[in-house]
């Protein structure tokens, strides 16, 4: 195997096992030590750790639809999102170490809560931040690395950053 290519194999490796990992693992601490809707504030008046589960996409999106049309409909996004983005990964030349790690985090955030979606048909959320009763829409450690790639995407093309496409 090529040097280049080994090393951005391993780097997707790294990222998004880690990410997974590190999803699941605070996934399975809220599931198994927190009961739903129940919340611990960690910062009084601005983040607490909240056990909820999310049936629906970003921002509770088609929570209320059916839970076989939800199960069709987020699978078959989640796994064209993933299909997606591995192609841009492999696409990225390797010395665009920034972009591919942030395609990385898109993908393992991706596999991360596509994992909780097979399991339990709903996405378990529980980083609840907010001031008074102004609340941003809980998320998790899959959420992070997917807003924090995607920052990284869209920082490369603000600035006309973006390597030629290689096949």
């Amino acid at each position: 195997m090529e040097q280049s290519l080994k090393e951005k194999l391993i780097r997707l490796l790294f990222i998004a096992g880690s990410v997974i990992v590190s999803d699941q693992i605070t996934k399975y601490m809220i599931l198994s030590s927190m009961p739903l809707h129940s919340s611990i504030p960690v910062i009084p008046g601005f983040f607490s750790l909240t056990h909820i589960h999310n049936p629906g996409g970003a921002f509770g999106m088609f929570a209320d639809g059916s839970p076989l049309l939800r199960k069709i409909l987020f699978l078959a996004l989640s796994s064209l999102a993933i299909c997606f983005v591995l192609y841009f990964y492999h696409s990225t030349p390797i010395n665009y170490r920034a972009l591919s790690s942030g395609f990385a985090m898109i993908f393992g955030g991706a596999i991360g809560n596509m994992i909780d979606r097979i399991r339990f048909e709903k996405v378990v959320d529980f980083l609840d931040f907010y001031i008074k009763t102004a609340h941003w829409p809980a998320f998790n450690v899959a959420d992070s690395a997917i807003t924090i790639g995607v920052t990284i995407f869209i920082i490369h093309l603000v600035f006309d950053k973006m390597p030629p496409i290689q096949n």
